[in-house]
This record gives C-alpha cells, structure tokens and sequence, in this order.
C-alpha cells in the first residue's frame, strides 16, 4: 500500500497494486530519458495532454524504482496490459499533482499552511 506521506500513490498493474514514488533519482530518470533541461520544461512537454506509450513506459518505470522495484523499462512493458493504460495514466497524474501541485492530493497534515510571518506589506 502507498504511503502517502512519502509522496506514494498505488497503481494496478495486471490486477497487482504497486507503490509509485518520485524520487530525486526517478527524477534525474526522467529528466534524462526526455532530455528535458529542467522539471518546468518536463512539465512543458506534457502540458498539453500528449503522451505517447513510450512515455508512460519511462515514467512508470521510474516511478515504480522510486519506490524501491528494480525494474526495466522492457520489464515493466511486459508486466503492462492495455487494459491497464488508463489506471497508469491516472496514477501517474494523481503521482504529479501530489509531489507538485494539487493541495487536494496531498495528505491533510503535508498540505501547504500560509506562514503568518511571511505576510504582504500593509496588511494586518
């Protein structure tokens, strides 16, 4: 099971339920397998919703070895099924809003507080 605190999601691969975590190695994965030159232009490249296969299979298998499987991109492709495709998809989306964006996927006690300290000038 995911530990959400840790920045986990599960996700079900051919009716198995597995960990994924971005880790600052699953990352530097990703990075270089896209040649992106920073997280912002990775986020850049999938803005726009156009994922490919190939893509998918680079993330989750570096998703999955962020949460400790040692896996390989050719392994992960054939522990996926098609029917798996939408979930992964899914899981990977609800991976990246946790550990980037969305405060709604994050864990109630890891959610971002406004820090009173940090007000704007001229405010009470």
């Amino acid at each position: 099971m995911a530990n959400r605190r840790r920045g986990e999601v599960d996700c079900r691969i051919g009716g198995r339920l597995y960990p994924l975590r971005l880790t600052l190695g699953a990352l530097a994965e990703i990075e270089d397998a896209f040649s992106a030159g920073s997280l912002a232009a990775l986020g850049e490249r999938f803005a726009d919703g156009g994922v490919r296969a190939g893509d998918l299979a680079i993330l989750l298998t570096a998703a999955l070895n962020g949460a400790g499987a040692r896996l390989d991109r050719d392994e992960v492709g054939a522990l996926v099924e098609a029917a798996d495709l939408p979930g992964i998809a899914d899981a990977l989306a609800r991976l990246f809003a946790l550990n980037f964006g969305d405060d709604r996927e994050r864990p109630r006690e890891a959610r971002r507080r406004p820090d009173p300290s940090r007000r704007c000038p001229g405010t009470s």
